[in-house]
């Protein structure tokens, strides 16, 4: 490591091969070595010695809705990438909607990278979207670099982002097949939808049971069925419905190439506890009960489930009001999550190991980040440093995000994030920022 700037140290580094005391070197922000804890240090590098907080490669979030342009008010590059920055996530990759164009096309795709690229404290990608009547836009999308694309097939809750029916879903689908893309959905169906008791109101029982575990697992089941008929790669958003695991554990015994994801609020929020009135708790699918939760951990134990992301999907305070039925739909998590899930996983017998694979390498080969998502050599170095048994009580007002909404409000969580590292460069430390530094990625052939 003779042309190293900068070592780092500790006596819990997570590597690819498990978690051990080591050094690791770092030179024009790409790591290039990883050593033993006792390597000598070269003249001229400068040393940071972690002592035994825990050295893990930065978290890779696939899915953040960041909003920005057109509701700006609700969350923008900006507070975004702060807040991920204060929680250990050194990458996101942006949603297409509820930003105003939504990236549906190539010249919206530059607007929202012109919008991001002085803003960005964390580097960012983007996802196409997949709409009625722009396949003609899929491909070249493709070409300019995002990396998939993003589909409901049941109404988004914006009007800009309409959502695709079974034969638009082909269509679309077929197209992205044929240039080797990938298809995220946001799988439930509409016609369960619809025949599900909608009373409204504060009650989140009520909520719960006007969006059923049978529009996730009927809406799973059609595009497991595309997917197969096409050949095509298709990756399931937001599994809530633990119904759901046997058809996706079959369909890949079967060869179809799907992957899932699930979210740190279905994870560590149960419907039991949703207090009525309290829609910070809404999403789409919904926080179910404990029991689907403990067979959601279960799944990501066997690896039925790939990998967990945020869901960041923020809004003004006023829209989250007290009646489940027309308060916005969304979670903001970024600056909680890495603690979330690791407070719930350690207290089921997970390690931080498994975190790291769920959280940063799984999402970082989901997209095909191959410079993400690992402490070795040739990757960015891309890190957080973490004090993992140091506690403390969600304040909202202590939040980055530009709504300080959050269902985590009040609970004790493990996990204290004490820096932020972004190729080399410590980005954040104690509450702490430097300018921003972000790159916009793209994909790459």
């Amino acid at each position: 490591m003779s042309d190293a700037e900068l070592v780092l140290r500790s006596t819990r580094v997570i590597t690819p091969e498990g978690t051990r005391a080591a050094t690791v070197a770092v030179a024009r922000g790409t790591i290039t070595a990883v050593l033993p804890y006792d390597a000598p240090v070269p003249d001229g590098a400068r040393l940071e010695d972690l002592g035994d907080h825990v050295l893990l490669p930065g978290l890779v979030d696939t899915h953040v809705h960041v909003n920005d342009p057109g509701r700006t008010e609700w969350e923008g590059f900006w507070t975004a990438t702060r807040a991920a920055a204060a929680g250990g996530i050194t990458t996101l990759v942006d949603m297409p909607l509820n930003s105003l164009p939504p990236t549906t096309t190539v010249d919206h795709l530059r607007t929202k990278q012109e919008v991001a690229a002085a803003k960005a404290h964390i580097d960012v990608g983007f996802w196409g979207g997949a709409l009625p009547g722009n396949v003609k836009d899929l491909r070249p999308l493709h070409e300019a670099g995002v990396y998939g694309f993003k589909a409901f097939l049941s109404p988004s809750g914006v009007d800009e982002f309409p959502h695709l029916d079974q034969e638009q879903l082909a269509r679309s689908l077929a197209e992205i097949a044929g240039f080797g893309g990938l298809l995220i959905v946001h799988a439930e169906d509409p016609h369960h939808l619809d025949a599900a008791p909608q009373q409204g109101g504060p009650k989140y029982a009520h909520f719960l049971a006007s969006r059923p575990r049978d529009a996730e697992d009927t809406a799973i089941a059609a595009l497991i069925a595309q997917a197969k008929r096409l050949h095509a790669r298709v990756h399931i958003l937001h599994l809530s419905s633990s119904d759901a695991l046997p058809l996706i554990a079959a369909a890949r015994a079967e060869g179809v190439r799907v992957t899932v994801e699930t979210c740190p609020h279905y994870l560590t929020l149960t419907a039991e506890e949703v207090p009525d009135g309290a829609s910070e708790f809404k999403c789409c699918p919904p926080i179910r009960e404990a029991a689907n939760q403990d067979l959601l951990w279960q799944a990501l134990a066997d690896g039925v489930i790939d990998c967990v992301v945020t869901d960041h999907s923020p809004s003004t305070a006023d829209l989250k009001t007290d009646d489940f039925a027309t308060a916005w739909g969304g979670i903001s998590g970024l600056q909680l999550s890495l603690a979330a899930v690791w407070t719930e996983a350690r207290g089921r017998g997970h390690g931080l190991e498994d975190v790291v694979r769920w959280m940063s390498t799984r999402t970082s080969e989901l997209v095909g980040l191959n410079r993400k998502g690992a402490i070795e050599a040739g990757r960015d170095a891309d890190f957080a440093v973490l004090a993992p048994d140091e506690t403390f009580t969600v304040d909202p007002a202590a939040l980055q995000h530009r709504n300080r909404v959050t269902a985590y409000a009040g609970r004790t969580l493990s996990g204290v994030v004490k820096s932020t590292w972004l190729r080399g460069e410590r980005i954040y430390a104690d509450g702490e920022f430097t300018d921003p530094r972000g790159h916009l990625l793209t994909r790459t052939p």
